[in-house]
């Protein structure tokens, strides 16, 4: 269908902006940290990092989310893979991710989402 994008995507995508820091993963890793303040499109499978700075399409990377509260920071940590670069970020795929960070992060899409519960198929894979 020409001019109209297919939405491809079969995660729940919540609208959560919070800090995440990313940097390569491996033994070429670069001591250089991408900050951004701004997330969007957050969902149990990956993230899409607002920034001026992009790591290259296919990058390995390590992703650490910084989820802050009144009295507490609490940091989530996962390895993923760059899967799409614009001018104005990359959207990252988890491919690891310790028990704390999925509860986490499982938190915060209940939260952010109408249907806490299609969160639950998504992670059972019951609903694709």
């Amino acid at each position: 269908m020409k001019g109209k994008e297919i939405e491809r995507r079969r995660n729940t995508r919540v609208a959560f902006e919070t800090t995440v820091y990313v940097s390569r993963a491996g033994e070429n890793a670069s001591d250089d940290i991408i900050r951004s303040r701004n997330t969007r499109d957050v969902s149990m499978k990956g993230l899409y990092c607002v920034s001026n700075e992009v790591l290259p399409k296919d990058t390995r990377c390590h992703v650490e989310m910084v989820l802050s509260g009144t009295s507490s920071e609490l940091r989530l940590h996962f390895t993923g893979k760059v899967v799409r670069t614009s001018q104005d970020g990359m959207g990252i795929e988890f491919e690891q991710m310790d028990p704390d960070s999925f509860f986490h992060l499982r938190n915060v899409l209940y939260y952010n989402t109408g249907d806490p519960e299609r969160i639950n198929r998504e992670i059972l894979g019951e609903d694709t």
